[in-house]
């Protein structure tokens, strides 16, 4: 009997494995199972779908995305090219290697729009509930569709969670925070930096989120930005304006206290707190509980839940690598499920995640733990058919990456790098990246980036903290004739009563 898959979420993950089973589907004869996806939100994208929204969305589902406006990619472009599709493919020409992320989003939708995997998608219907028969030996998905306001189940061989782990917020306690008379958010509900301008922020935590908030409401206006730190600080060369201080211990009015004794006065405060793996739809015998590291204990080659390997999760890593190690766990997840690849026995398994884990626990850098990632990915693709995409390479381009925040934590966006794939060094930015106010998709494309004039005259300082007055936005330019532009209509609607077809990201 033909096989039916659920995969859950339609983001990076979700297209990944909804791509992976289109091009064994087009690569040769065979049975396929029957897919169907499904997708909380109305159009694909997971994560990288903005919103004004936080909280509830306007089903009353959580809101997914955490993603906020004026957000540049915070790593080279070529360590997150898809093997089988180049930017210089999609957009006809180089690139700078750090676009903002409209510009991403466009590429990665670029790509599922070339594949026929639309058709796999049902918009609009969150999961509700997965169990699982030991006597039949298959799942069932119940869903509720919004569109036509209705709960319904179906039956799966295999579910494949792709619903990642970036949305539901780990928020600590702090004392007199619930008296503290400005603005407290979550970086999950942070939206627009210009909110901040002329504002003393606190962020609370020292990893990506902070650092990127931090240097984005620098760039747009904030008087003064304060990274607190549990372990260790960021330890950039910090422009005036910045300052990291260990842990906060307390908050009394608009004054916050910290574990070296020193005080300052805030006016807002985002907790960088990182987030939860968090499966609400899932009973506790399937649930994955892991903190985000990069080798889970319970899944074996990073995606098979052992105590259940009809059971799949996708992207459940903490990330250097993201797009390919997608990919390669989606294209050996399929050949599981076509039968091109066997799991070995529970023994073999649970060894070959205790090595895995083993190796994690001894590195002792960020060099070693890109490397490792690296290596993962590796150990995947070079079991399936997905394209060579010089993973070691990637690597090497992350460690410089590291290398170029760390000489200049505001200017390194500015960098370019090479492809792996088709070894293009990326043309630079049209201007410094603290002077680039407009991050829309028609404002950035609209440049040549053939040449820059080697003396550029800066709208400001790139150090300089702006005032409100400095951050108004210029109109955004006219769309450049000859760009290509991924829309993705939105899914039809169908009548109501009617059973509705259709696909779902991360």
């Amino acid at each position: 009997m033909t096989p039916r898959i659920a995969i859950l979420g339609a983001g990076p993950s979700g297209l990944a494995q909804l791509r992976a089973f289109e091009s064994a589907r087009n690569s040769g004869p065979g049975p396929m199972p029957d897919i169907v996806c499904y997708e909380k939100q109305r159009d694909w994208g997971g994560m990288w779908n903005y919103t004004w929204r936080t909280g509830l969305d306007e089903n009353g589902e959580p809101v997914h995305a955490s993603m906020y406006r004026y957000l540049w990619s915070n790593g080279p472009k070529e360590c997150l090219e898809f093997a089988d599709y180049s930017f210089e493919e999609h957009f006809g020409r180089p690139i700078p290697s750090y676009p903002p992320r409209a510009v991403l989003q466009n590429y990665v939708m670029g790509r599922v729009e070339k594949s026929d995997v639309r058709k796999y998608i049902r918009f609009n219907t969150a999961v509700r509930w997965v169990s699982y028969s030991e006597q039949t030996e298959k799942f069932t998905v119940t869903v509720m569709d919004h569109d036509r306001g209705a709960l319904e189940s179906s039956e799966f061989d295999h579910v494949i969670v792709a619903t990642g782990h970036f949305s539901t917020p780990n928020v600590p306690e702090f004392d007199g925070l619930e008296q503290f008379p400005g603005r407290v958010l979550h970086a999950h509900d942070f939206r627009d930096a210009r909110e901040f301008a002329g504002k003393r922020l606190l962020l609370v935590g020292a990893s990506y989120s902070a650092e990127d908030i931090g240097t984005q409401c620098h760039k747009y206006g904030a008087s003064e930005v304060t990274f607190s730190y549990r372990s260790n600080p960021l330890g950039h060369a910090w422009p005036e304006g910045f300052s990291e201080v260990p842990l906060v211990t307390g908050i009394d009015g608009n004054v916050a206290s910290f574990q070296d004794g020193s005080t300052r006065e805030v006016d807002a405060i985002v907790l960088c707190t990182g987030y939860q793996h968090h499966f609400p739809f899932l009973p506790d015998e399937l649930t994955l509980r892991t903190n985000n590291r990069l080798y889970p204990r319970e899944i074996y080659k990073g995606i098979f839940f052992l105590d259940n390997p009809r059971l799949m999760y996708l992207g459940m890593q903490d990330q250097y690598f993201t797009f390919n190690m997608f990919d390669a766990q989606a294209w050996y997840a399929r050949d599981v499920i076509l039968g091109r690849i066997t799991l070995p026995d529970r023994k073999t398994q649970d060894l070959d995640v205790d090595n895995w884990r083993g190796r994690e626990e001894r590195l002792a850098s960020a060099a070693d733990e890109i490397d490792f990632q690296a290596a993962y990915i590796r150990d995947l693709v070079d079991r399936t058919d997905y394209p060579e995409f010089h993973v070691e390479k990637q690597g090497e381009l992350f460690k410089q990456w590291k290398l170029d925040k760390k000489k200049d934590i505001m200017g390194y966006r500015n960098r370019s790098y090479a492809s792996t794939l088709t070894g293009t060094i990326s043309p630079p930015l049209h201007d410094d990246w603290m002077n680039i106010l407009d991050d829309s998709f028609e404002s950035f494309l609209e440049n040549d980036f053939s040449t820059r004039p080697s003396t550029v005259p800066p709208a400001m300082p790139p150090t300089r903290r702006r005032t409100a007055e400095e951050v108004t936005l210029p109109r955004p330019a006219a769309r450049p004739v000859g760009v290509k532009v991924v829309r993705q209509p939105p899914a039809p609607r169908a009548a109501a009563g009617a059973p509705r077809s259709g696909t779902r990201s991360t």
